[in-house]
C-alpha cells in the first residue's frame, strides 16, 4: 500500500468549497492511468477511461470519491481578537475542544480552539456539551492585527498529522480522503475493461452531496458507485446500526439515511468479492449518507451503490482505519472496474 500517498491525501487541507489542494494531487495521481481529465463548474475532477472492446454502445460506470473535508468558516472577530466560526459540515464539537487548527486567511496561520479553565466553570458548565458556535479560535496575536489577516468567510481545517496508530492508520479527513486513495490505487491496478470508466473526485459533500449531483449530470453514468468510509461499530462506547467493523473487509453499503442501494449491485459486488477472495463485510443504517444518493437520483438515475472503509471517530478531530479494509476495498473497486458490464439486467 502507498502509505505516503494515503498521508499526503489526510494531510493536505481542503474543506468544503475549497478543495484545490486535494484536486491537484487527485489530477497528479489519475493523469497517468485514464485517457483526459474533465473539470465542472464546482471544482471536481472526473477522470475518463474510454472502454476497450465494447460491443455497441458500452456501459458508463462512474466511481466517485469525495475530495471535502468537514471543516469551519469564520463570521467575525470578536472585540478581544478571537475568531467566531460555524460548521462546514457535521461536526462532533466536543473533539474540538482544545484542538490545533490551520486558519486559511490572507496569509496560512496556526490556531487553538480555546476553552476556558475546566476550574473557573460552574456545574452546569461542566456538563453541558459545547457547540461549534459556542467556541472561539486563538491565533495568539493582537486583535487588531487578526483583522488584517482575517476575514468572514476564511476557513479553517484540522492541524493533524496522519501516523500509524498500532496495526492501523489514523489521521484527519479520512472521511474521504481513504476514499480518494482507494479510487485512484483501483485506477492503478484495474486491467482493460468494455465499460467506459468515470474516475470522479466529487467536492462539496460534507454540506449537501452537492458535487456529485452536478458530476452526474454531466456524465449520465448507468451504474454509479460511491467510495467513502462508514462508521464502524467496534470503537470505544460504539452503538448503533452499521454491523461494520475494523479489519474485516470492504463494507458492501446497503443502506444509509440518504439511500438504498440497488440490490442488483450489491448482489453483484457480493459475488465479484467471493470470486476474487476479497475480505468484505455489509453495512446497514438509518443514519449517514453518501454520494450514493446523487449517483442514484440525478438526471435520469442510474443504478447506484457504494464501498465504504469502515472508520473509526468519523467527523471528529483524528479517523482511523485499518489496511486491511483499505486494500480490499482497493480489490474490490478495481475488479468493479474489470466486471461491470458483468451486472445482471433487471428482472
Amino acid at each position: 500500500m502507498r502509505t505516503e500517498l494515503l498521508a499526503e491525501l489526510s494531510e493536505a487541507h481542503g474543506t468544503s468549497g475549497r478543495e484545490e489542494a486535494v484536486a491537484g494531487i487527485v489530477r497528479r495521481e489519475l493523469g497517468p492511468v485514464v485517457a483526459r481529465i474533465e473539470t465542472d463548474p464546482l471544482g471536481g475532477l472526473c477522470g475518463v477511461r474510454p472502454a476497450t472492446g465494447a460491443a455497441g454502445t458500452p456501459v458508463r460506470l462512474m466511481l466517485a470519491a469525495h475530495i471535502d473535508e468537514i471543516g469551519l468558516m469564520v463570521t467575525g472577530v470578536d472585540e478581544q481578537g478571537f475568531l467566531r466560526i460555524i460548521p462546514l459540515g457535521g461536526w462532533d464539537a466536543r473533539t474540538l475542544v482544545s484542538q490545533r487548527v490551520v486558519v486559511h486567511g490572507r496569509e496560512t496561520l496556526a490556531g487553538m480552539v480555546g476553552v476556558p479553565p475546566v476550574h473557573t466553570l460552574s456545574a452546569e458548565e461542566r456538563t453541558r456539551a459545547p457547540k461549534v458556535e459556542d467556541l472561539r479560535i486563538d491565533l495568539g496575536l493582537p486583535a487588531e492585527r487578526i483583522r488584517e489577516l482575517v476575514r468572514p468567510g476564511d476557513v479553517v481545517t484540522r492541524a493533524r498529522s496522519f501516523a500509524p496508530l498500532g496495526d492501523l492508520v489514523s489521521g484527519k479527513a479520512l472521511d474521504d480522503r481513504v476514499g480518494v486513495f482507494v479510487l485512484i490505487e483501483a485506477m492503478r491496478a484495474a486491467g482493460s475493461s468494455p465499460v467506459d470508466v468515470l474516475a470522479t473526485a466529487t467536492v462539496q459533500e460534507e454540506v449537501g452531496l452537492r458535487g456529485a449531483k452536478v458530476a452526474a449530470t454531466r456524465q449520465s453514468p448507468d451504474i454509479g458507485v460511491a467510495i467513502d468510509t462508514c462508521p464502524s461499530t467496534d470503537g470505544p462506547g460504539a452503538s448503533g446500526p452499521g454491523g461494520t467493523k475494523l479489519g474485516a473487509g470492504a463494507a458492501i453499503r446497503i443502506m444509509d439515511a440518504s439511500a438504498i442501494g440497488s440490490h442488483r449491485l450489491v448482489g453483484f459486488m457480493e459475488k465479484l468479492a467471493i470470486e476474487r477472495d476479497i475480505p468484505h463485510q455489509f453495512h446497514v443504517s438509518d443514519k449517514g449518507g453518501t454520494d450514493t444518493q446523487s449517483l442514484q437520483l440525478s438526471g435520469s438515475g442510474a443504478i447506484a451503490g457504494c464501498v465504504s472503509i469502515p472508520t473509526r471517530y468519523g467527523h471528529s478531530s483524528i479517523e482511523v482505519c485499518h489496511p486491511v479494509d483499505i486494500t480490499a476495498a482497493i480489490d474490490l473497486v478495481a475488479a468493479l472496474v474489470e466486471s461491470a458490464h458483468r451486472l445482471p439486467a433487471a428482472a
